[in-house]
């Protein structure tokens, strides 16, 4: 399978800093980005706010980002990173991998809404997401060839599009996950579940 798409490919960023208290006010921009994304959305939030999360001045923001769209195109390639390391589930337990698949992207959260929201306005990063979702959608698909030669599947299975639609699901319910709590986000991930149990085993 292919890579995962990447969204700073044609986009330079500032050199990378090589001190390590250049490095670390570097990490604190991106995670003070990702909990002010979370909470107020990519409109809501300025470089301004983003800066004074971490501590600090607004100007030192320019040192590692050009730009806040830059800054969220760095986000959205961590975010692939971390699609991409995790493993398919080898097993059926279809409940424990979705919870943790899904649930090891919470520091992403902010990240989807935001993407999410530029997209919206944004061509260049519309075409991206559309890339993005192939992608994924071809990930699930393979899990879900995976799930289909249990026992108890059912035969003649259309899978592909099952995956499509289930691919967007996940996509928008990540993208609503940061005001979502606890206990409803178990609930939206329960009943993903058992869609997906129905559609598959007898």
């Amino acid at each position: 399978m292919k890579n995962a798409p990447r969204a700073l490919a044609q986009d330079e960023l500032p050199p990378q800093p090589q001190q390590q208290r250049s490095i670390a006010r570097r990490q604190r921009l991106l995670d003070a980005a990702r909990k002010l994304f979370a909470e107020n959305g990519y409109g809501a939030t300025s470089i301004e706010d983003i800066a004074s999360r971490a501590g600090a001045a607004s100007g030192a923001f320019y040192l590692y980002f050009r730009s806040k769209r830059q800054l969220l195109l760095v986000l959205v390639d961590e975010l692939m990173q971390s699609i991409e390391s995790l493993e398919l589930a080898r097993d059926t337990n279809l409940r424990r991998f979705l919870g943790r698949a899904l649930r090891e992207d919470r520091r992403h959260y902010g990240v989807v809404r935001a993407f999410h929201e530029v997209c919206a306005s944004d061509p260049e990063l519309s075409a991206l997401r559309e890339r993005i979702e192939r992608w994924t959608s071809r990930r699930i698909l393979k899990f879900f060839e995976q799930l289909a030669k249990h026992p108890r599947a059912r035969r003649n299975l259309d899978l592909q599009p099952f995956a499509q639609m289930m691919d967007r699901h996940f996509w928008s319910l990540l993208a609503r996950a940061a005001s979502l709590s606890p206990r409803a986000f178990q609930r939206e991930l329960d009943l993903a579940a058992s869609v997906i149990e129905h559609y598959l085993w007898t």
